[in-house]
């Protein structure tokens, strides 16, 4: 096996995960924190560990180490910044589902502090079709595009309530070994190496800027129309301020003070207008444009 990398990357061995769960059978090993990370970084870093085995297995957590070494003994990284990524590269690869949501509210309910209250969640259709394998997500995505139904709402509740309700439960929060072969997983494992490059990148190009970078972690959280909402804020900063300034294309020596300034002009209009002004005014302002290469800002109206 490969270190650091989850096995179950499709359908077969995710086929071969769920009857090894259930015959209780798991030959992943929990993975060890690697030598040199600093004292401040290492509990949380164990936290981390421990969340992601929950979460869904200790393959997913020897992946977690593995993007952690990445950072051990580089230049720029103060103990600080390698908390920061340590603490939110975690919360991301535990990103909010519809089994994570299963899974939590089984662990509440048998936690033996009575029944706990139902939680109702609003998601989207296309969050959910995109639980589904890569292939079969695509195609159905496909469809669901040309009558407009791919962000209808779907409210799912989540209860413990009675017998049935507790084994609706475990079935959805099983479905985990599922997860690594789903089109959303390759969704967020490319957008985790998007915001990893990021800071490595800015650790070479603008020291300065690398907290901020890694800050910018904080935008995309949630569910439903919020987390869709987040993740195109966060695309937008990236796309229009971080990736230009970073490639050359567009001198802003300031960077840190930039994306502050965009993120405080994050709100919840889907279009983006208020977020889009400010962009173009800092690009403006520092001269965007520095070459015909620098990204063209989508017109706020």
């Amino acid at each position: 096996m490969n270190p650091g990398v989850p096995r179950s990357t499709g359908v077969l061995p995710a086929i071969r995960s769920i009857f090894a769960d259930v015959l209780g059978d798991d030959d992943d090993p929990i993975p060890v924190l690697p030598a040199g990370l600093p004292d401040c970084v290492r509990p949380v870093a164990a936290d981390a560990v421990h969340r992601l085995i929950d979460y869904q297995g200790p393959g997913y957590a020897q992946l977690y180490v593995a993007r952690l070494r990445r950072f051990i003994g580089r230049r720029n990284v103060d103990d600080a910044a390698f908390a920061e990524i340590t603490r939110l590269m975690a919360a991301r690869m535990a990103y909010d589902d519809a089994i994570r949501m299963a899974q939590l509210k089984l662990a509440e309910a048998e936690a033996g502090q009575g029944v706990p209250p139902d939680d109702v969640r609003k998601l989207r259709l296309d969050e959910l079709v995109s639980l589904l394998p890569e292939t079969a997500a695509d195609y159905a995505l496909w469809i669901l595009q040309y009558p407009g139904w791919l962000h209808l709402p779907v409210t799912m509740r989540f209860s413990a309530a009675g017998r049935l309700r507790r084994r609706r439960l475990r079935i959805e929060a099983s479905l985990k070994r599922w997860r690594l072969s789903s089109f959303r997983y390759a969704r967020e494992r490319a957008w985790v190496e998007h915001w990893l490059h990021m800071i490595d990148r800015s650790l070479t190009k603008q020291p300065a800027a690398v907290a901020a970078v890694v800050a910018t972690a904080e935008m995309v959280r949630g569910h439903g129309d919020g987390y869709a909402r987040s993740l195109k804020d966060w695309n937008l900063i990236v796309d229009h301020l971080i990736k230009p300034t970073l490639d050359g294309a567009l001198s802003c020596p300031d960077l840190a003070g930039a994306i502050t300034e965009a993120r405080a002009a994050v709100s919840s209009d889907p279009r983006q207008e208020s977020l889009k002004r400010v962009i173009a005014g800092i690009r403006e302002r520092v001269g965007a444009g520095a070459r015909a290469s620098a990204p063209v800002l989508p017109n706020p109206t």
